[in-house]
This record gives structure tokens, C-alpha cells and sequence, in this order.
């Protein structure tokens, strides 16, 4: 099972899950294949740079296939579904359902090709309900739990971005409260963040607030209004250019993609999590942290326009 990738850490994280669990689900291997040029030169698979891929092959081993499920693939499993997308699906860019052209049905049984490909922009765990309930091994398991699971087989951290959490979590002692505000791209609500905040200081006065944010606006807003604050060291957006860097946007691409990790595993290390639901990487390191609802601070919890699109996105 070659897993591709589009987007930021959040949203390859949680798709590359749905792969993993397909892939157990049918007796596959997995190559997760983060080559397209996120942070890194284009053609350096970034996910073995990040985690322990122990558990994955090397994608490059199956570039000249042919015997591959979704044909488009054949002989170019080099490339990646922007770059598909752009050559032979131009007009269906923006719609949600054109990953069904690049990934292998997930409904169905498995085909016999060798390689199956899958590629999803968003995680597609609902759709593989069905199969997971007459499955011995997922059958009755939550799907959190399956997630979570999966994200800590295959998603372990390399050492130096363990290390980073390690170090600053020696400091604190008592619950912690994580704030994740994404404010570039995509602006999460940071009236209702700092209120959810206040609220949290209100019932632990002396908790830290570890902060990640992508935005030195938002930073500056947190600092303002609270004191204890920290953060990890990392490069932060003065306008609203989103952090997914490209390889020739940041001067130690690498050393941002390892920073942005960091982020994600410190805030599922903190007794709260205020944050948006609208973006997956406080999704993702929740999930990680297995941090409770009732400890989390959404504030799009009750958004009926970010909670039905969540909803639509993992199950077309």
C-alpha cells in the first residue's frame, strides 16, 4: 500500500491512519510516501525524517511498477496527486471527490495488483466502518482507539523531536494547559480562544500555557493577556502565509518540520487543549494524547457550518 500525501502534517497524518488500517484490513505492507515536497526537495521522503519507519517500506522500491491499483498510477509512483490532479484532472481540482480517481476503493474487496495506491486529502476512517465491523481485530473497538492506536505504531516521533518536548516538559510541574491557534491560512477565532483560556486560568491560576501557533500576531495576543506562557522555538508568519513550507521557503526546512511535530506532540502531552476543531493538527494531537472531551476547549465544537463539513469530508 503506497500512501500519498497533500497538505499539512494534521491532515497527512490522519489520512496516512485510514491507509495503515486498509492495509491491515488486507494483509498489505505499507509505504508512506511524503515526497512531494513539503519542506523538503521534492523526491526526499519526508516521513522518515519525522517518525520511526520501522513499520514502512521504502516507496522508491515500487517507482517502475506496473502491476498497479488504480492503473493511473503505473509506471509513475514517482509522482505525486497535485501533480496527477494538474495533468489529467485539471477541471476537478477543488472537488472532493476526485481522490477516488487516485486511491484504491475503499469499499470493496482488495483488488490483485500488486501495489494498491492510496491518496486522500483528509482521513476517510467512516468509510471503512463496515469492514472494520466484521473484522475479528477491529470489531467493537471505538474508532478513536483504533486511530490512536495506529498513529502511535506508525507515527512515532525520531529522537531529536522527543528530545525537544522532553526538555521543555522537565520545566513544568501541574497540568499544563495547550493552546493551539492556526491564524495564517485559516483563521481560528482568537476572541473565543483567549476566553476559553481565561476560563481554564480561572480553575488552575498557576498552570503554564504551552502555545503553538503559526502566527506571531496570535503569540503576541497570548503573551498580552497571560502570564506562564512558553513556546518551542520556531519560525512564525508575520502575515498570513500558512507554515506548510515548500523547500525553498525556509532556511532549515527540515529543522521547521521537526519543530511543527514537536508542537503537535507537546500539546497532546498537556492536561488541556484549548483549540478549533476546524484544524486537524490540534485534532491530531488530541487523539495522540488521548485527551478526554471533556478536557478539550473547541471552539468550533458547536459550529454547525465546521462540524458538517467534517462530517461530509470523511465520508464522500
Amino acid at each position: 500500500m503506497i500512501v500519498k500525501a497533500k497538505g499539512g502534517l494534521g491532515n497527512r497524518m490522519l489520512s496516512a491512519v485510514t491507509a495503515c488500517v486498509l492495509a491491515e484490513l488486507v494483509g498489505r505492507a505499507v509505504a508512506i510516501d511524503w515526497r512531494d515536497g513539503m519542506y523538503l526537495p521534492e523526491g526526499q521522503n519526508l516521513y522518515p525524517l519525522l517518525f520511526d519507519d520501522s513499520q514502512s517500506l521504502d516507496p522508491a522500491r515500487f517507482d517502475e511498477a506496473s502491476d498497479v491499483t488504480p492503473a493511473i498510477w503505473a509506471g509513475s509512483l514517482d509522482e505525486h496527486p497535485a501533480d496527477m490532479i494538474r495533468r489529467h484532472f485539471p477541471a476537478s481540482h477543488r472537488n472532493p471527490l476526485v481522490y477516488r480517481k487516485l486511491c484504491v476503493d475503499l469499499a470493496n474487496s482488495d483488488p490483485a495488483s500488486e501495489v494498491a495506491v492510496f491518496w486522500s486529502y483528509l482521513p476517510k476512517m467512516p468509510r471503512l466502518r463496515r469492514r472494520l465491523a466484521h473484522d475479528a481485530r477491529f470489531a467493537g473497538r471505538p474508532e478513536r482507539v483504533i486511530v490512536r492506536q495506529t498513529l502511535k505504531t506508525h507515527f512515532t516521533p525520531v529522537e531529536p523531536v522527543l528530545s525537544a518536548v522532553d526538555a521543555l516538559f522537565a520545566r513544568f510541574s501541574g497540568p499544563v494547559i495547550g493552546v493551539h491557534i492556526r491564524f495564517t491560512d485559516r483563521k481560528a477565532p482568537l476572541p473565543k480562544i483567549l476566553e476559553r483560556i481565561r476560563g481554564l486560568r480561572e480553575q488552575e491560576p498557576d498552570a503554564p500555557i504551552f502555545l503553538a501557533t503559526d502566527s506571531a500576531e496570535a503569540q503576541d495576543a497570548v503573551h498580552a493577556s497571560f502570564d506562564n506562557v512558553h513556546a518551542l522555538e520556531k519560525t512564525l508568519s508575520a502575515g498570513d502565509a500558512g507554515l506548510h513550507f515548500r523547500s525553498d521557503e525556509a532556511a532549515d526546512p527540515l529543522t521547521e518540520a521537526r519543530a511543527a511535530l514537536a508542537d503537535m506532540i507537546a500539546l497532546s502531552r498537556c492536561e488541556w487543549l484549548v483549540h478549533s476543531s476546524h484544524s486537524t493538527f490540534s485534532v491530531t494531537a488530541a487523539l495522540i494524547g488521548d485527551i478526554p472531551p471533556g478536557r478539550q476547549r473547541d471552539v468550533d465544537r458547536y459550529n454547525v457550518k465546521v462540524q458538517a463539513k467534517r462530517w461530509f469530508q470523511s465520508w464522500v
